[in-house]
Formats: structure tokens, sequence, C-alpha cells
């Protein structure tokens, strides 16, 4: 089954940093970005952008030259991502959050000699580390705490200087201050959006080893302009976003900083998620964007006095990145009165893939229809290059102008992530006859119980049901008798109880006996990644070391 390409009008791909520019030229006057309370306009955005642009080009940074982002959501993240773009150079998006080992791997598999980070603690020693032991051989230092108000910048650099560190001074290290000193225009770059490639963004892909997936202008570019033709209901230079999603995340990148530097929005940085912080800045700040993902809505509906807070001014929440409860949306949008949208995509294709209508309500369980340009397939799972019938399940697979060009220096992984000239997203899913698609589950996460196929999305939604179930997660595990059984880790939603045997008496009544999980853990927390999504990886490996502790125990006699 295939979708069919939406009939469009021509999408109009340019450069990525002309998103920038053509917005400087519209809205110079107007705020661009806001970081507790400082803000850039526009025309100071642009001046600056130029300015380290060309900071780069004396440094070397010339078309096709990659430069590594390992920064938090600041202002430095914005500028340097369009200078790198303006100076003819490609982005490489490093997790702050990352191991040494894992930013130096990253480096040497990109081959990125010019880092930019941050003199934080937590940050910059695992970037210096790399220098001489990788091809690293620069890196720009972005001092944080000028980013903030006079006062409150000093009240940092006074009494709270050991969450920043001291940065040597040789020719290997390169202030923000120094890349911005010279005041002429950066020589301009020939950029071919089609071929000419704006951003390695890295992700685990369809094959699980981390590796670079190779987004070109035109990809990203296609991408926004497609989300411009969905959101046909926002006013340019009228809009502002909280962002909060950080921006070396694909999904943050696109719908929070292109997306809204395209339309002129004003964009609200924020590091990190607190949620009483956000609802205070939502009702403060008064965003009519809001871009996340399913737990911070669910999060911030788990606060006891969320109504305390004003949330009428969001219009709009893109969402993604996880499957979005039914209930999580219906009380986000009951508590702020805003669309809540849930979109589908995935690293590979820039990311956004099709969306839940803007106009109606959405299909329960869908992700919606696909992106104008783009053209989603069912494939069959026992033979790809079949699709299947309408309602059946298979592979999703997909086309469209915003697919990557392949993996970086990878072709045999660039092959086997395309079938027919369809990407393979790895996601199991249907489509009904009016072309709205439907997640069943991860190919790499089906549990095989008994011969029978168990989707642990299928189980987390039948949970999400209950009550007292705030957030719940799925895996499967060993078992002797049947292969693989599934387990649930649940949390309780705020003064609520309920027993693992309460919960599954409910799922009796919800799912077939072969789903039922083995265990339910009731837990404070679950492990989540850097953007807000449960990570099962982490849940997999602490269950793997809990039962091998368990069988290492000596039997006690009597």
């Amino acid at each position: 089954m295939s979708s069919g390409a939406n009939t469009i009008p021509q999408l109009e791909i340019t450069p990525l940093v002309d998103l920038l520019d053509e917005s400087v030229a519209r809205f110079g006057p107007r705020p661009a970005t806001e970081f507790f309370g400082k803000r850039l306009s526009y025309s100071e955005l642009g001046r600056i952008v130029a300015r380290a642009a060309r900071g780069f080009q004396l440094m070397g940074v010339k078309r096709g030259t990659r430069v590594g982002l390992c920064l938090p959501n600041t202002p430095y993240s914005v500028i340097c991502y369009f200078a790198i773009l303006k100076a003819g150079g490609i982005v490489v998006n490093f997790n702050p959050l990352y191991v040494e080992r894992e930013i130096a791997r990253q480096i040497e598999d990109s081959g990125t000699t010019i880092m930019v980070t941050v003199d934080v603690a937590k940050i910059y020693p695992k970037i210096e580390a790399c220098l001489g032991n990788t091809c690293l051989e620069r890196i720009v230092v972005c001092p944080l705490w000028t980013l903030f108000p006079f006062a409150k910048g000093l009240f940092l650099k006074l009494f709270k200087s050991s969450q920043f560190c001291s940065v040597a001074e040789d020719d290997r290290h390169t202030s923000f201050a120094s890349l911005t000193r010279d005041r002429s225009a950066p020589e301009p770059v020939e950029i071919d959006p089609e071929k000419d490639i704006a951003v390695l963004q890295y992700t685990g892909g369809t094959t699980g080893e981390p590796k670079g997936a190779m987004l070109t202008h035109m990809n990203m570019a296609a991408n926004v302009a497609q989300i411009r033709l969905y959101m046909h209901d926002v006013t340019p230079g009228r809009e502002r976003a909280l962002l909060l999603l950080p921006t070396f995340h694909v999904f943050a990148l696109t719908t929070g900083l292109n997306y809204c530097i395209a339309i002129g929005a004003e964009i609200i940085l924020l590091p990190r998620f607190e949620p009483h912080e956000v609802l205070k800045l939502l009702d403060k700040k008064r965003p009519t964007l809001f871009p996340g993902v399913p737990a911070i809505y669910a999060a911030l509906n788990a606060k006891v006095h969320i109504g305390n807070y004003n949330l009428s001014s969001i219009r709009y929440c893109f969402c993604g990145g996880a499957p979005l409860p039914v209930e999580v949306r219906q009380r986000f949008e009951q508590l702020s009165g805003c669309k809540l949208l849930e979109g589908y995509g995935l690293t590979e294709a820039s990311p956004v893939v099709s969306a839940n209508p803007i106009d109606s309500e959405p299909r329960k369980s869908s992700v919606g229809q696909p992106f104008v340009g783009t053209t989603v397939e069912i494939r069959s799972l026992e033979n790809p290059h079949f699709l299947v019938p309408t309602g059946e399940k298979g592979e999703v697979c997909v086309r469209g102008p915003q697919v990557m060009a392949g993996y970086w220096n990878r072709p045999d992984e660039t092959a086997a992530c395309f079938i027919d000239g369809a990407l393979r997203t790895g996601d199991i899913g249907y489509l009904d006859s009016d072309n709205f698609l439907y997640l069943v589950d991860r190919l790499k996460d089906i549990i095989l119980c008994g011969g029978f196929n168990v989707y642990p999305r299928m189980i987390e939604e039948a949970l999400y049901q209950h009550p007292a179930v705030a957030e719940a997660a799925v895996i499967g595990v060993p078992d002797k008798l049947r292969g693989q059984v599934p387990i649930a880790f649940v949390i309780l939603r705020p003064d609520v109880t309920a027993s693992e045997r309460e919960l599954l008496h409910f799922l009796g009544d919800h799912l077939s006996r072969m789903e039922i999980p083995k265990t339910i853990f009731i837990r404070a927390t679950l492990p989540k990644t850097a953007v807000g999504k449960i990570d099962r990886k982490v849940l997999v490996e602490e269950e793997r070391e809990r039962r091998a502790a368990k069988s290492s125990r000596p039997e006690v006699s009597e």
C-alpha cells in the first residue's frame, strides 16, 4: 500500500541560511531570541551571524568543512549554527551529555576539525581531552555567563564558579569574542542545495550503531517548507515559541529553530526542562508555539498546581519523538486550550514525515497523513519489494524531498536503509483508506512470545487508559517457556495509588493473554533520553543486570 504523494505547490528550495537572511530583511527590529530576559533582534542576530561566519572562514572553514556544535540551548547555538552554514561548512551536532569516548568516536567518524562549546565544567573538559587524540584541531569556547543580564551574569561568575572551568590560552583555542571580532562581510559561498550537506545528524538509525545521516540543504529546507504549508494558520512575524527541546536533536532543529526562524518568530531558549520553571515561563512569556515530546506534556499535566498558571496563549504544540497517549493530549489541550498536534518522523527524514490534521480532530492512534510531497509505502515484512494492501501491517517506507542523501562514509548501510529507492524506517504500521498512517511498533522492539508477535506500544497504550498511570514502558525479556515475554514499568500519577495486581486485572479487559505483562514494576522515575523519550535500552540493560544478580545469589538452606 502506498499513500501517494499529496498534490502540492512547488516547494521553494534554497540554501538553509537563506531562512535567516530573509527573516532579517523582513523582520529586522523584531526579537529573534530571548535567553533569561536578554534579547537579540533579527537585525542583531543577522549581524553577529555574519561576523561569526567571517571568523570561521578566517579559521579555514570552507565548503564542506565539518564543524561540531556541542552546546545547550543558548543564543550561541543559534548564532554558530547559521554562521557555519553561511561560511559553507557542515554542522555536526554533538550531544553535550555524551561521555568523552562517545564524543571522540563521533569526531573521528565525521572528521570534525573545529568544535564549538561552552566553558561549562560538565562539557568543556570532554572536548578538550579530544585535542591531540582525534582529528579535532581547534575549539571555539563560548563563555556562558556573558549571555545573562548583567546582575545574574556577575552572580554566576562570582558565586557559581565551580560550574565553569578555565580555558587554555593557545593557538588551539579561540574565544567567541575573537571569532566575531572581524566586521568585514564573509566571503559568499556557492551552495548546491540538492547536493551539499548542511547537517551531519548522528543517529542509531535502523541498525543500531551511531552513524551520520547526511541531511542536505534541500532536505532540511524542504521539511521547513512542508511545515509552513501544514501550519497555515500561523502569522509570520507575530509568533513566539518556547524552545526547550535541545537543538542538537533534529526534531528541535527543524521544528523549533529552522521553522521558527523562517516565520520570524521570537524563540525563547531554555537549556533544560524543569516543569515548574516551564510553567512559569508559559505564564509569563505567553508563547504561542510550544514544540515538545510526549514526556514533557505528561510531566506538566502531572503537576498538582498547573491550574494556577495561565497557558491560554499557546495556540499550537507540535509533538513528536514518541507515541502521544490520547489521555496526555486531551488533558494538556483541556488545560491550555491549545491544539496538540502529533507528528511522525525520523532523523533520516529531516525529520517530519506526517502529522495529524491541524483543522480537525485527530484519528485515534493515528500519526496523521503524509506531508505534502511525501509518499508513505507499507511494504511486506516477508518480502519488502512488495507493497501490502490497505489496512495490512508492514514496514513503513518513505519517499520525499526531506529524505536524507545517505549515511556518512557508509555506502553499505546506506544501501541497506533503502528499498527500491524508498527509505526503510524500521517501523511497523499501516495506512487506512484515507491515507492516515498508524504505527504499531518498531521492528526491533517486537516481542516474539510463543510464536506470536507482541507489540510493546499496544501494551503501553492499554496501560495509559488506566486513570492512575502517568507514564509506561514495555520491554521483552527472555523466558524459558515462550522465548520472550513482556514486562512493564509504570509511573503513577501524583496522589494516586494502584497495585501491580490491580493494573494486571485492568489489562485483562484490554489485551489478549499473550500480551499481558508477566510483571509490572511501579517506579518513581523512568530513564529518559536527552529529548525526554523513555529510554527502553536502559530499561533492557537494567533488567538484564537485575536478572543476572538474582541468578548469581547462592541459595539459602534452611
